[in-house]
């Protein structure tokens, strides 16, 4: 069995308890306008082009076959998109690391060597692995594969979620995840439509099921500009979850830009205007109605 993975990061802190590795699937069941890992939305690898690494030593052009590169007038080389197949060839060949491609499938056996590279961070530090994405329960079977042999290694496991996946993925994966990191967008279904590309029903109703199962949640709210960065959407958010079983706690975590550079190496852009990030007291008044309920919540940049 493989999945389709586009990054595995080791030595992170805030995708769960201690530290810990996580596993980025590619492939997700939502489009956020925001995405901070526009990367992940496709299930297939696709090429990534730095361009300002680029030293002009035309060693990519050369490999591709398919004639999707050439030199610039800058020196540097120019990719044609609509002739690339995404072979993997100019990668290969490009000794600065401008071009790389993105996603690729790997078996249990060769995440797992990864994974247990750190284990005794892990133990000191109260930490294990998680897996995120893009949505990793779009891989549903691998994904329980995965947490299955991590289990049996005694390594803690937490699953990050969108939620947006048939009720049956997540079952997969409840006997071996110790801990769900839900990310939940808003209450609102009208406005999440227009900012993921589908209502939020299906996600709510998933989390209300997940609760009733005993399971350790983290809810995670990434703060929007325009879209749910009022105290008045965090009070409907809050008023929500205060019925709900198992929220151990919410993290809040505020948008940043540092998906533009991504989005270019992929030859795409950005729909987010340019805005100023929140204020320490805009933020404090985003904890309030969590805290009027007597819900655990953190700004993670605070």
């Amino acid at each position: 069995m493989e999945g389709m993975i586009f990054d595995i990061q080791r030595f992170s802190l805030q995708d769960g308890p201690g530290i810990r590795t996580t596993v980025f699937f590619k492939g997700c069941s939502l489009n956020c306008f925001w995405c901070h890992n526009p990367e992940s939305k496709s299930g297939h690898p696709q090429l990534q082009f730095f361009r300002h690494l680029c030293t002009g030593c035309q060693a990519c052009v050369k490999a591709c076959s398919q004639n999707a590169l050439e030199i610039g007038v800058d020196g540097r080389a120019v990719l044609n998109r609509d002739r690339c197949v995404v072979c993997g060839a100019c990668a290969e060949a490009c000794p600065a690391e401008a071009l790389m491609i993105c996603g690729k499938n790997q078996t249990v056996d060769e995440i797992i060597q990864v994974l247990l590279r750190d284990k005794p961070f892990y133990e000191q530090s109260g930490g294990g692995i998680t897996i995120s994405g893009g949505e990793p329960l779009t891989q549903a079977d691998f994904a329980a594969e995965l947490l299955k042999r991590c289990r049996g290694e005694g390594l803690h496991t937490a699953v990050d979620t969108a939620g947006h996946v048939p009720w049956e993925s997540l079952e997969k994966v409840l006997p071996y995840t110790q801990l769900f990191l839900y990310d939940l967008k808003g209450v609102d279904s009208d406005k999440h439509k227009q900012a993921t590309g589908v209502g939020q029903a299906n996600i709510t109703r998933n989390l209300e099921r997940l609760s009733r199962t005993g399971a350790s949640i983290i809810i995670r709210i990434p703060v929007i500009p325009g879209y749910n960065d009022s105290p008045e959407d965090m009070l409907r958010t809050a008023d929500y979850l205060h019925k709900l079983q198992g929220i151990q706690c919410v993290e809040l975590s505020p948008y940043h830009r540092l998906a533009d550079g991504k989005l270019k190496s992929l030859g795409q852009k950005s729909d987010m205007p340019e805005t100023a990030e929140l204020s320490s007291e805009a933020a404090k008044a985003l904890l309030k109605p969590f805290e009027d309920k007597n819900i655990c919540v953190r700004y993670l940049n605070s």
